[in-house]
């Protein structure tokens, strides 16, 4: 039986072998994800806003998860895959309160190769990643964007600040030792080195409390109910009335009157001005279009109303308004928090 013996050793080994096969290195974790990973051309160039991004198939049929941000405010976005092929996307939806926006290839003549949402690892402390994104818009043809190694360095509550506000998402980020959130990468992916989705770079930002800039992803399974949702056509955005937030600004404590919220994404035009308001006395007027706020691009009245809500008693803040055909900028401060 000395041979039935051998056999069963030779048996063993070989399974020891399967099961200690090494996992996907890293550069064919690179090779495997840049052909998921796209370059995004939309909105931009206004008093240094960039017009490019990043963002990431999540299905066959060409829809690509991003961050929400300024250049997704155009009829269509460019879409330029890592072979070069160019193409134009229209936005299905967007959850601004989890910065995520959802595109879809137009006039897609083949399947394309996409990231599983539901196989998104979470992962610990020390966990060594890769970084995707077309930060500094180094690719724009068939270059492949830039790949950062890094270090999970910390998995926190984000409490970070654009500017002025708070930005919407307040939930559990990855804090990471690279430098990842640079104009462009936002909507960029972050993977193990092994090839295990893990998040989704956000905008840049900075710490609210030491004012330094904040590398970070958000995790993966954080977004992808939403997602799916917003891919399927169910998604309904949960926003209670601002009139049920008495904790946040209105645009009427400014003394502002919005014209009314009727679309996704209805411009913030000023409908009317309170006299002996502060905006009123800072010169404010009827149809003027609200662009930018302390430099961020005012994408909607929906987004206005958040931004405003964001603030906090004697913040001062910039607002920069279309009126005509000229810019006007406008100096305001909050003011003091009364319930409301």
């Amino acid at each position: 039986m000395r041979w039935f013996r051998t056999l069963l050793l030779a048996l063993i080994c070989c399974v020891g072998l399967q099961v200690q096969l090494p996992a996907k290195s890293s550069r064919e974790t690179i090779e495997y994800a840049l052909p998921r990973v796209v370059k995004l051309f939309g909105a931009g160039g206004l008093r240094g806003l960039a017009g490019y991004g990043t963002g990431f198939l999540v299905s066959k049929d060409g829809h690509i998860a991003t961050a929400w941000s300024h250049i997704l405010d155009a009829d269509r976005v460019t879409v330029v895959l890592d072979d070069g092929r160019r193409y134009e996307a229209k936005l299905v939806g967007a959850e601004p309160q989890l910065d995520i926006a959802v595109l879809r290839i137009e006039d897609l003549t083949a399947e394309l190769p996409y990231f599983e949402l539901t196989t998104a690892k979470s992962v610990a402390v020390g966990q060594r990643v890769l970084a995707f994104s077309n930060m500094f818009n180094v690719a724009a043809g068939d270059e492949p964007v830039s790949v950062l190694h890094g270090v999970v360095s910390a998995k926190t509550d984000l409490a970070a600040r654009r500017g002025a506000f708070q930005i919407p998402y307040d939930g559990p980020v990855y804090i990471m030792d690279a430098i990842t959130n640079n104009p462009g990468a936002a909507g960029g992916v972050v993977l193990t080195r092994t090839g295990d989705l893990v998040g989704v770079i956000g905008k840049e930002v900075r710490n609210a409390r030491s004012n330094t800039w904040v590398n970070y992803a958000v995790p993966v399974p954080e977004l992808t109910k939403t997602i799916e949702a917003i891919i399927a056509g169910t998604y309904v955005e949960d926003e209670k009335p601002d009139e049920d937030a008495p904790e946040r600004y209105r645009p009427l404590d400014f003394g502002l009157v919005l014209v009314p919220d009727v679309v996704f994404r209805t411009p913030a035009y000023i409908e009317n001005v309170l006299p002996g308001t502060a905006a009123a006395n800072e010169g404010l007027q009827p149809d003027d279009l609200v662009l930018f706020v302390n430099n961020e691009l005012v994408q909607s009245a929906r987004e206005l109303k958040r931004t405003l809500g964001a603030l906090e008693s004697g913040d001062r803040f910039e607002m920069i308004v279309r009126r005509k055909n000229r810019l006007i900028t406008i100096q305001l401060t909050a003011p003091k928090k009364t319930d409301q």
